[in-house]
């Protein structure tokens, strides 16, 4: 079975991060009993935490990655997140 690292980067205190990780667990709850979706991996990175990521990433966040690839900045469109998962081979 495929898997799926979704990686979020944001920060402590940022509403928006907030929203955003309130959104990927609801959209990763909805996929856990879906035999067509991938294993999916969630990780939280904080900008503070990792000097590369406040440079790519202070003025972006939150950003969601997808194995690694840009899939967002700022708002999560759940639709699109749930397609995109869905299409990880």
């Amino acid at each position: 079975m495929a898997t799926a690292l979704l990686t979020l980067i944001g920060k402590p205190g940022c509403h928006l991060c907030d929203d955003a990780r309130d959104l990927v667990d609801s959209v990763v709850t909805k996929l856990a009993d879906d035999p067509s979706a991938p294993d999916i991996v969630l990780e939280e990175r904080s900008i503070l935490d990792d000097a590369e990521l406040h440079a790519l990433y202070v003025e972006d966040i939150p950003v969601l990655l997808l194995n690694g690839k840009v899939h967002n900045y700022w708002r999560i469109d759940p639709l699109r997140l749930r397609t995109a998962l869905l299409a990880v081979q």
